[in-house]
């Protein structure tokens, strides 16, 4: 079994001085390969710099992080931005849609930034649109969806480019009860069918089926939840 990620004894302070704040202190995970992990922890613990850390979107000032083998310690910003493309998935609380492409061609559009072949790419794209239930709205434009539709293609963009691990933050906040568990469900399938990994911020303890390990960030830490 392989690791998809480790960060071992990350830490991020932002100022210096007696103005200095530590957000992530000495902070060590290993998420390995068909793992699904959850994160909780209230406002301002530290939640989205720990995701931006894992995913290569921010440098922590202390510690090492691999992705899927990788240290990204040393690496230039040109080769963490192709790092992303072909090993992270991110879903973010907005979807984030390019409002001047139509469903299918966001998912083109991913696919196409990390070299996937256009027919390979349009496959993948049916089979994920179907998958989520939103394959007669391909060839709407984001302001034409729901929010729920829009966080459905969203989701499906994430797994586009068959990444390593995917991130979530959030995933469920602007889809219903039922919705969000299905969304849920579709990331521990593919976690588990594909050999990936992921890791969901959520505040919703009602999304927990799934997850393989519940962890809370606590004054940088993370730390296993109570049974």
């Amino acid at each position: 079994m392989s690791a998809k990620l480790v960060m071992k004894q990350v830490t991020k302070t932002y100022g210096d001085g007696d103005g200095a704040m530590t957000v992530l202190n000495n902070l060590d995970l290993t998420v390995n390969e068909g793992e699904f992990v959850a994160v909780l922890g209230p406002s301002g613990s530290g939640k989205s710099t720990f995701l931006s850390a894992a995913g290569a979107l921010l440098t922590p000032t202390r510690g090492e992080i691999f992705l899927d083998g990788e240290s990204l310690r040393d690496k230039g910003k040109g080769e963490l931005t192709e790092l992303r493309l072909q090993k992270i998935g991110f879903m973010f609380q907005s979807a984030q849609l390019l409002p001047f492409l139509k469903v299918e061609e966001q998912l083109l559009y991913v696919a196409k930034l990390a070299k996937l072949s256009t027919k390979d790419a349009k496959v993948r794209a049916a089979y994920l649109l179907k998958r989520l239930d939103i394959w007669e709205r391909r060839h709407h434009y984001p302001e034409q969806l729901s929010g729920g539709e829009k966080q459905r293609v969203a989701i499906a963009r994430a797994w586009m480019n068959k990444p390593a691990i995917l991130f979530a933050d959030e995933p469920t906040a602007s889809l219903d009860y039922s919705r969000g568990r299905e969304v849920v469900r579709m990331i521990a399938d593919e976690v588990r069918s594909e050999g990936k990994a992921a890791v969901m911020v959520t505040h919703d303890e009602r999304m927990l089926e799934w997850c393989d390990r519940v962890l809370h960030l606590e004054d940088g830490v993370l730390v296993e939840a109570h049974s």
